[in-house]
């Protein structure tokens, strides 16, 4: 497996990778695959998998688990590196081993890699939507169950940014939340009981009056839902640097660049991971 990339979540997401490609083999090979058996047991081949498509590159690690799975002698040629940009047309690896092996792995390898790629390609085009600003651009947990870790590993590489992995590991108080703990300046007095030492309190708030309120109660990171680039302008001043402000809502890439141009911190986007088009990947035997 290639090094990861330093995060907190590192340990996690190396579990991660296990789990999703012990899932992803039982699911497709289940009790054996009956169409590899057409090939002669001892015969070897060399792939290549070609990107149809301009992308960036995401998913090498779980790519490179599944063939490795099957095969532990596999050799893997990457000629492309995690998170560079790819053009249409380019070869991405080539991979050699046992034949029967390499194309049981095939489909679960390039549904990680056409998935994580997708997740890469389109964070990489908000973030140079934004840039210049100082805006960050943060993922979500809108992502499909199963597949967190690897949702905002693809983030990354697409040089956005992680939010809290689960309910465990932040706390984001949203409308329901402060209803019904009694108010805004409650619900902020609850959770600084509760959150133990570098566990992040976030509040929603859906108007400029709940954002001065929270505010008052000493909210220091606060989710603006759904603003208008008016309200947001108008939540900057209003803040005075007093809070960090994350825009959420809406956004798109013909609205990301103006709604940074507000001067708000952070810009959440669920489209990073949930509304995703798969990168058209092949693979194709060049020997065998």
């Amino acid at each position: 497996m290639i090094a990861l990339p330093t995060s907190p979540m590192d340990t996690s997401l190396e579990a991660a990778i296990v789990e999703n490609i012990r899932t992803a083999l039982a699911e497709d090979i289940g009790s054996g695959d009956l169409t590899a058996q057409l090939l002669p047991a001892d015969l070897t081949a060399t792939a290549q998998v070609i990107t149809r498509e301009p992308a960036v590159l995401a998913g090498r690690p779980w790519f490179d688990t599944c063939f490795q799975s099957l095969a532990p002698s596999c050799s893997l040629t990457w000629l492309a590196a995690e998170g560079e940009a790819v053009a249409a047309g380019a070869l991405l690896v080539e991979v050699s081993g046992q034949a029967r092996a390499l194309l049981s792995a095939e489909r679960p390898a390039l549904n990680f890699l056409q998935t994580l790629s997708a997740i890469a390609t389109q964070t990489r085009a908000y973030v140079e939507a934004v840039a210049g600003t100082q805006a960050h651009i943060l993922d979500t947990r809108k992502t499909l169950p199963g597949l967190r870790h690897a949702a905002k590993y693809a983030v990354r590489m697409g040089g956005g940014e992680n939010q809290r992995i689960g309910l465990f590991d932040g706390i984001l108080i949203k409308e329901n939340h402060i209803a019904a703990a009694g108010g805004i300046a409650a619900a902020l007095q609850a959770a600084r009981q509760l959150a133990a030492p570098g566990v992040s309190i976030q509040i929603e708030v859906e108007s400029l009056a709940e954002l001065e309120e929270a505010l008052h109660a000493g909210a220091r990171l606060v989710l603006l839902d759904n603003f208008s680039t008016g309200l947001l302008r108008e939540a900057v001043r209003l803040t005075a640097g007093r809070a960090e402000l994350e825009a959420s809502g809406g956004v798109d890439l013909h609205s990301v660049r103006a709604i940074a141009q507000t001067g708000v911190n952070r810009i959440s986007i669920g489209a990073l991971t949930k509304n995703i088009r798969a990168i058209d990947l092949s693979m194709r035997f060049i020997q065998a």
